[in-house]
Formats: structure tokens, C-alpha cells, sequence
């Protein structure tokens, strides 16, 4: 399979027409469609259903899209660290994190780097566990911010010193809400919202003291936005981390730590014999010398 196949098979994709894509890549439609037809004999699959004015992906041409728009990102990437000098620091580092509180370590490093590195540019992508850790092994971040264990035998990381707080998001009107604090037996009977990473036997179920299937899961999620919405529209009750949603002023929502109280470590965490660019090498170097932070 050819990069520049897969180039072409990406203008089609973006302009839904053949012709348009062949317009745009000053081809004729006929090589541009034996192109295509071979890259589809090649896959032994076939990657797009013609119409009468557009194309439309199959669901292995919709695989194939994601994973040649990975192929681009990574190359476009490896081009522009090898074409900076070696004696110029500056380019782009990408980080992938959960929602928390703690992305203001990352952002006090990327300001006191850039003091000295201006032309270093920082990417942030949000998501949860499963989110990060896919885009950190498929090589589209540098870094991932992520809550719990981490698997010493594929990264290596670094431990964040202040771990986060959960406690439970709901309704100033609920019924809960008169309390200081929740147990877990306040829960055992309300409908509940969990981030979709939540199983049976980890922190959360086990303080609950209930499997996923002893109590009222109504939803999953893994923004904590989405579910405060849901919250505050009287869905339930969400699991979340301190801090995270505003609950003061007009806000119809509030937030009531765990008792007993319930962290969840956090670490950076990169691959095992990553070669990073120079900017990133700088940044994780930034990282690791802040006050109180372990390897």
C-alpha cells in the first residue's frame, strides 16, 4: 500500500466525489478510479459505494480513513522534527488527559518552558483512560494524564504528588444534598452515573460495596460535562472528581465528598523507549523537576 494511494484515497473522502478529488489532485477520473480500484483489490475489500453524485465509505473504508489519517499525522510529525535544527527548540507536543484539576501541573511546566522556548506549541486532547492510553499506543500523543495503575512493563511515568478527590455531583434539591458528606449506603437505592471505566472490584465499586449490577447504573459516561448535564436535568446522581464542575453562584448543582474519602492517583505516563523530540524531551525534563514529583 502506498502513501500516496492513501493520499488519494483521502481527497475522495473529503471531497465525496471522485471527480472532485481527481479535480483536486490534477488527475483524470480514470486514473484516479484505477487507483482506487487497486488499493480496493489489494484490501480485498471494497472501501466505497458509488452514487450517482457521491461516494459514501463502507465500514472498512470508514477503518481505513482513521487509520490513514493516523498514517499522515505521524509523518507529517516525523517530518517537522527531523527538518527542525538541532540547535533550535521548538515544534509541537501533544498530551493527552483526563479531566482533572491536576492539567494546571502541565500547564505551570508549558509556561516555564516557554519563557525560555517560545515557538513550542502544546496540543491538548481530552478524554478518559481508555481514550488516552489508545492515542499514546498508536503514537498520536507524546504524553497521557491518566487516574490509577499504570503498566510498569509498557510506560514509564511519573507520579502526580496531590491526588484527586471523588465524591458525588447532584441536585441542590436533592435529597442528599442536606448531607455533608455521602456513604455509601446513601447510594445503594439512587440512580447512579459512573465513568464508563468503572468495573467490578476497582476503587469506586468496591467503596460502594455494590457490583454494577446490585445498584441503579443509569448511565456511563466518559466526559464529566455530559453527565453533569444529565445531573442537573434530575437523570441521578454522577460519580465525579472534585473541583471539576462549577457548583457556586446560579449553578443548580452541588458536590458532597465520599466518607470514607476516596483518591484516585494520577501519573504522566509516556511509552517504554520513546524517542522524543526535542521539544518534548524539554517538557518532560520541565516535568520531572517540579517539587514533589516521583518516578
Amino acid at each position: 500500500m502506498e502513501l500516496r494511494v492513501l493520499q488519494y484515497f483521502l481527497a475522495v473522502t473529503r471531497e465525496q466525489s471522485i471527480s472532485g478529488a481527481a479535480q483536486f489532485l490534477h488527475l483524470s477520473q480514470p486514473t484516479l478510479s484505477r487507483q482506487l480500484k487497486d488499493l480496493e483489490d489489494e484490501l480485498g475489500k471494497q472501501l466505497f459505494v458509488r452514487g450517482n453524485r457521491k461516494v459514501t465509505l463502507t465500514e472498512e473504508g470508514m477503518i481505513l480513513r482513521k487509520r490513514a489519517e493516523e498514517v499522515m499525522e505521524l509523518i507529517g510529525k516525523a517530518k517537522h522534527e527531523i527538518a527542525t535544527a538541532d540547535d533550535v527548540i521548538e515544534g509541537d507536543i501533544y498530551i493527552g488527559a483526563g479531566e482533572t484539576d491536576a492539567v494546571r501541573y502541565l500547564a505551570k511546566a508549558a509556561r516555564e518552558l516557554q519563557r525560555d522556548y517560545p515557538n513550542v506549541r502544546y496540543h491538548i486532547s481530552s478524554g478518559d483512560t481508555i481514550d488516552v492510553l489508545e492515542s499514546l499506543d498508536r503514537g498520536l500523543i507524546d504524553f497521557g494524564l491518566i487516574f490509577g495503575r499504570v503498566d510498569a512493563s509498557r510506560y514509564e511515568y511519573l507520579r502526580f504528588p496531590a491526588p484527586d478527590s471523588y465524591g458525588i455531583l447532584m441536585r441542590k434539591d436533592s435529597p442528599l444534598a442536606r448531607k455533608k458528606s455521602i456513604c455509601p449506603e446513601d447510594l445503594w437505592d439512587k440512580p447512579l452515573m459512573f465513568n464508563r471505566n468503572t468495573h467490578d472490584g476497582d476503587i469506586l465499586t468496591t467503596w460502594l460495596g455494590k457490583s454494577r449490577s446490585e445498584i441503579q447504573l443509569i448511565a456511563t459516561y466518559n466526559l464529566l460535562f455530559n453527565a453533569s448535564l444529565m445531573v442537573d436535568e434530575g437523570l441521578g446522581y454522577a460519580f465525579a472528581l472534585d473541583g471539576l464542575i462549577n457548583v457556586t453562584g446560579n449553578s443548580n448543582l452541588c458536590f458532597r465528598p465520599l466518607s470514607p474519602p476516596l483518591c484516585a492517583d494520577m501519573s504522566l505516563l509516556w511509552k517504554k523507549y520513546q524517542v522524543f523530540s526535542r521539544a518534548a524531551l524539554k517538557f518532560l525534563e520541565k516535568m520531572q523537576g517540579m517539587p514533589d514529583f516521583s518516578d
